[in-house]
């Protein structure tokens, strides 16, 4: 059985958002503040619904603790606070995707199905060009030592790398990645693949693996294959 670690502490939300949870066949943790989040997520969910907005301790530096502590389960962010600039904050410190309040059940539902479809395990592996990733666990190494990705970076060089040898699009990859029809800034995209980059050992001005085509979007290649 999936377990989801539901961390809320308005009463009126979490209530009824963890009865849908279990309706859909989730063994449900429910928590009220943020240092009981970091000590129910010791148990592995794995997915974690957090409020940005938990007393005690903030769903922001949940999030950072928990990606940190080396925890890659997916996060969904419950936030209140609609402007852009609050929600990169949350994806980059390690969430996967935000729902902002009020939302619609189903949509935040959906949304829970889109993120454990996508940290699921893959059938299939790939290796070569010093980089190797294991689809299955979800483990990516570089020179065979292992990299410390978030579920959204994962996603994001898999998508890569399945298209490798060719551009994609920016939206193309906010639309995979992040299930979304993305019509204003990408910074957030950006953000994550700069980190990503730094992750692969990726230089700027000499890219290894990754290549940014200027007003497109990035190219995955592995070394050698321009050659």
């Amino acid at each position: 059985m999936v377990r989801v670690l539901l961390a809320e502490d308005d009463t009126a939300i979490s209530d009824p958002l963890a009865r849908a949870l279990r309706r859909e066949g989730y063994d449900v943790t429910v928590c009220d503040d943020g240092l009981a989040a970091l000590e129910e997520a010791k148990s592995t969910p794995d997915l974690v619904v957090l409020d940005i907005g938990l007393p005690g301790l903030d769903g922001l530096e949940v999030c950072r603790r928990l990606r940190a502590d080396g925890r890659t389960a997916p996060i969904l962010m419950l936030t209140a606070r609609a402007d852009e600039v609050d929600t990169v904050v949350g994806l980059d410190a390690g969430a996967d995707d935000y729902v902002t309040k009020p939302f619609r059940l189903a949509e935040l539902l959906a949304r829970v199905r889109a993120l454990l479809r996508r940290s699921a395990p893959a059938p299939q592996a790939d290796d070569g060009g010093g980089l190797r990733i294991d689809t299955q666990a979800r483990r990516v190494f570089v020179d065979g030592n292992e990299l410390q990705l978030t579920a959204k970076e994962f996603d994001l060089l898999r998508v890569l790398v399945r298209e490798q040898g060719k551009v994609v699009g920016r939206e193309q990859l906010m639309r995979e990645v992040w299930e979304t029809q993305w019509f204003g800034s990408t910074k957030t995209l950006d953000m994550h693949v700069s980190v990503l980059r730094r992750k692969l050992g990726d230089d700027a001005s000499h890219p290894r693996f990754i290549t940014t085509v200027r007003g497109v979007g990035f190219r995955f290649e592995r070394p050698g294959d321009a050659a």
